[in-house]
């Protein structure tokens, strides 16, 4: 009986202690709302919550007010915890967390969110798997950053920004089309920023040419050739194409070549040195090119050849002579060479090993690309028969 009247006692006092939505309430309660809704919002979002509790179902235009106030203020506490989750996922190098916080971020302002889009791409460079959606994360990034939206503190300038992003792109193309990685190289390269200064970002290009448009154009050159190996108008066409492809990867590796460090400059070099006498059926020429290589601007991709040149009347053509002003800036132009050998180059028996160094992980100082990024000794099988 004792417990019984104390349970009595304790229900009535919470009766007494309730609040009631009358007027009285409603005016206490807003004013409170009203006077710290600027500088003392989690005084207003107790008011408001306390509003809306006591009175849930009142629709005035009052009650409206502190209902938008309080989701509002729960929407932005619950992204600054998923900021702060992001911000030591950075600083972790956990880059499947900042790929999965990021989204939740942008996503609530997708237009307003570059620095954090940019975060997101440089985790394709930590990690390989996530290079697919890296790849868009930069693409997003690229779009705001040519719109005006901020690249600080991730880059000190926008080409570095840029180039950047555009070598990301580059990277996920690599893994499914090298063909349409080179656009995102050449871009990149044409920004001034340190990654066009690693003999490993045109290593990596040349790569592209070989295992791209080196690797189609080859095989549409031997489709093309007659009976008993013989040349055809078709076959010659395609070898002035592929030729003209041949000379872009000749200036991409002259490029990785000229800016090589001792310990791989000369596998690179004997590399490029390969490839171009293949090219040229000579090495006159060379060293002028491997020497004033950099001073001179990174050729685009070649238009494409549809029809051969029209043969001197004073001169008798060579079939599969090469091509005619298809070369690179500073590259091969000659006459090129007859079938037989290699369309593609032999990759540098680098020491370094393979893969990429990890990007940056502060939330002030994100993922950026490699500077230096190590391939794998390869060799090409993409020479003409």
């Amino acid at each position: 009986m004792a417990l019984a009247a104390l349970c009595a006692l304790t229900a009535v006092g919470a009766m007494a202690q309730a609040k009631e939505c009358n007027d009285e309430f409603k005016a206490a309660t807003y004013s409170k709302w009203y006077d710290n809704r600027v500088e003392h919002q989690d005084i207003a979002y107790e008011a408001a919550t306390e509003y809306v509790t006591v009175c849930p179902t009142d629709d005035s235009q009052y009650a409206t007010a502190l209902k938008n106030f309080k989701k509002k203020y729960e929407d932005l506490k619950g992204i600054q915890n998923i900021a702060s989750q992001f911000d030591a996922a950075v600083k972790g190098k956990n880059y499947a967390e900042q790929m999965r916080l990021g989204k939740q971020i942008v996503a609530t302002n997708p237009e307003n969110a570059s620095v954090v889009y940019i975060i997101m791409a440089g985790t394709g460079l930590g990690d390989a798997n996530l290079l697919p959606e890296s790849a868009q994360a930069a693409k997003k990034a690229i779009e705001l950053i040519e719109a005006g939206k901020p690249f600080a503190p991730a880059y000190t300038t926008k080409d570095q920004a840029l180039a950047a992003m555009n070598y990301i792109v580059a990277k996920a193309a690599m893994k499914t089309s090298p063909a349409e990685a080179i656009p995102s190289f050449l871009k990149a390269a044409r920004y001034e920023s340190d990654l066009k200064k690693t003999w490993q970002f045109y290593f990596e290009l040349a790569d592209a040419y070989d295992k791209g448009p080196i690797a189609k154009l080859t095989a549409d050159y031997k489709s093309k050739i007659g009976p008993n190996n013989t040349e055809t108008p078709e076959s010659k066409l395609a070898l002035e194409n592929l030729f003209a492809m041949i000379d872009r990867q000749i200036d991409a590796l002259a490029r990785a070549a000229a800016l090589a460090d001792p310990t791989n400059k000369k596998a690179i070099t004997d590399d490029v040195t390969e490839l171009y006498k293949y090219r040229n059926k000579s090495d006159a020429g060379l060293s002028a090119m491997l020497a004033s290589v950099l001073t001179k601007p990174i050729p685009d991709m070649p238009t494409p050849i549809t029809e051969l040149p029209t043969p001197s009347p004073t001169a008798t053509p060579t079939p599969g002579t090469g091509s005619t002003g298809t070369g690179t800036n500073g590259g091969a132009t000659g006459g090129g060479a007859a079938p037989g050998g290699t369309a593609g180059s032999s990759a540098p028996k680098t020491t370094a090993g393979s893969g990429t160094t990890n990007p940056a992980t502060s939330s002030s100082a994100p993922a950026k690309p490699t500077a230096s990024p190590k391939p794998k000794p390869r060799r090409s099988n993409h020479r003409v028969q």
